[in-house]
């Protein structure tokens, strides 16, 4: 396969009549998804966008959002995500970043569209899905006025296909740039590891903004396969769905896989068909990881990538949180490898480390990005000589398995001594009464740094800080306790579910500072 394109043309013919999109009762099948994103295509070229010009789109997961994909994926224009959870002035960057030619919007978003009309000179048309104002074209308009199959134009296997911005929790998010081939790449991969099949669906939860979401969505129709998309999450609406369209898989951050554990329809679903639970973008606590196995059966599966690239996979039946020691241990890995990627551990100076050494994790894979959007700089960087450096620190061990550690610009240093918070984490949430925690490091006048940790209790538990505190002085050596706990009801995260500790920081040390000048 050359790209996405072809793969587009490639299920119409064979697979034409096949279901490719479900959503709130809506059937696309494959002839549908390739003539209405054929049309867009042409449309859109009418309107004057042409080869790599960037498409930009605001919106909900909706079937719109999969023909701009496939419009793009054609004629080869560059599709550039917007988080729809973004201020005002972070949609401005975002949107002067990537100087899109064409945006295309939800209608609910039209009053921060028109505020950002003034401030992205590069847009010659704005498009609404939906209602349209007076300054923007109507979707479905467009596409009824539009008679040719396709733009006359193709896109080619190292064009850019995607421009998607990083979450951003350690500074300004960065453009990733994705290409044709690397995209195709990721499709294949994610649906071998996943052993996806053609007469299945997978449902969809999470943003197609993210790459979590469109990594399901490659590799459903990687294989020709379907794909039931959810407007957002919501529990009960996810358990409804995997009884009524039978659904082997899905993906989840652990906060909603928890949040599905939790809702009192569960018991009164058929959810027998659920083969694979794939779960990423944030460690899964063992407590909430047995419950999972309890309800669901060994169908758990874990992965380790980011926007850049991927990554790793710890299979179904490493699963074991009953098993041995060594069982047990794997648990809190991220895999092995996936296939065709190469992972390292290495030094400052980019030198390979021997087994259970923690330094920097780099990898190399047909999924990695070309570059970040207009910053050399920050490309040069993060790629350096094939190898994708990923800013996580970690460990392999003997047989091979993955362990992040942390975060390297996450990393406390407390007096000389290095602490990472990952490992803090995991014994705060093994201890009794402690549902979730967060750690970081907090500036301290003697010690350079001092451990801060955030803790969501259990529903009715009233475990303290100094009972928690007493569980960490037994598991922890003394430097790596934390000094302050705080109890909240929830911590700030960003749209792939990972926790926002950039905002939990700046939150925590606007309280500090309050407090002192009492």
């Amino acid at each position: 396969m050359e790209t996405l394109g072809k793969l587009l043309d490639r299920n119409a013919q064979l697979y034409g009549s096949e279901e490719a999109l479900v959503f709130s009762g809506r059937t696309l099948t494959y002839d549908d998804l390739r003539q209405r994103a054929g049309r867009l295509s042409a449309a859109l070229y009418r309107l004057g966008l042409r080869r790599q010009d960037r498409l930009a789109i605001l919106a909900m997961n909706c079937p719109e959002y999969l023909e701009v994909y496939g419009a793009g994926h054609l004629a080869g224009y560059i599709i550039s995500t917007v988080n729809f959870r973004l201020t005002l002035p972070e949609m401005e960057f975002v949107t002067q970043d990537s100087a899109p030619t064409i945006f295309i919007f939800e209608a609910q978003y039209a009053g921060i569209v028109g505020a950002l009309r003034a401030s992205a000179p590069s847009i010659r048309h704005f498009i609404c899905i939906g209602d349209a104002p007076d300054w923007a074209l109507s979707y479905e308009g467009l596409m009824a006025s539009e008679f040719e199959n396709k733009a006359p134009i193709v896109s080619l296997t190292d064009d850019y296909a995607h421009l998607m911005y990083s979450s951003g929790t350690t500074g300004r998010p960065k453009g990733v740039i994705k290409t044709h081939r690397a995209e195709l790449a990721r499709g294949e991969i994610f649906s071998g590891m996943l052993r996806l099949m053609s007469d299945e669906r997978s449902l969809v939860v999470m943003p197609l903004f993210h790459t979590g979401a469109t990594s399901i969505m490659l590799a459903a129709h990687w294989i020709g396969g379907s794909v039931v998309l959810h407007r957002k999450f919501d529990p009960n609406a996810v358990l409804r769905d995997i009884e009524a369209y039978r659904v082997a898989m899905t993906h989840m951050a652990p906060t909603l896989v928890r949040a599905i554990l939790d809702s009192p329809d569960i018991d009164t679903r058929d959810l027998s068909s659920l083969k694979t639970l794939f779960y990423a973008a944030a460690p899964m606590p063992v407590a909430l990881l047995k419950r999972a196995i309890d309800r669901f059966g060994t169908i758990l599966a874990n992965g380790y990538g980011m926007t850049e690239g991927g990554g790793t996979f710890l299979q179904k039946h490493y699963h074991r949180p009953d098993g041995n020691e060594m069982d047990r241990r794997r648990l809190f890995s991220v895999g092995h490898p996936t296939a065709h990627a190469e992972i390292r551990v290495v030094d400052g100076d980019g030198e390979p480390l021997p087994p259970e050494t923690a330094g920097e994790i780099v990898l190399k894979s047909p999924t990695v990005m070309a570059c970040y959007w207009n910053n050399s700089v920050a490309t040069r960087q993060t790629l350096r000589d094939g190898w994708l450096s990923t800013g996580d620190v970690g460990v392999i061990d003997k047989d091979g398995f993955v362990y992040l550690v942390d975060r390297k610009k996450d990393m406390i240093i407390s007096g000389g001594e290095n602490i990472y918070c990952q490992e803090v984490e995991q014994v705060l949430m093994n201890c009794d009464g402690v549902r979730e925690a967060v750690v970081l490091g907090v500036p301290d006048d003697y010690w350079g740094e001092n451990v801060a940790a955030f803790v969501i209790r259990e529903p009715h538990s009233t475990v303290t800080s100094d009972e928690i505190t007493a569980y960490c002085n037994a598991q922890l050596a003394r430097y790596k306790v934390p000094k302050s706990i705080v109890f909240v009801e929830d911590v700030p995260r960003v749209t792939s579910g990972k926790v926002d500790k950039r905002t939990l920081k700046s939150v925590y040390l606007e309280q500090a500072a309050s407090a002192a000048a009492l």
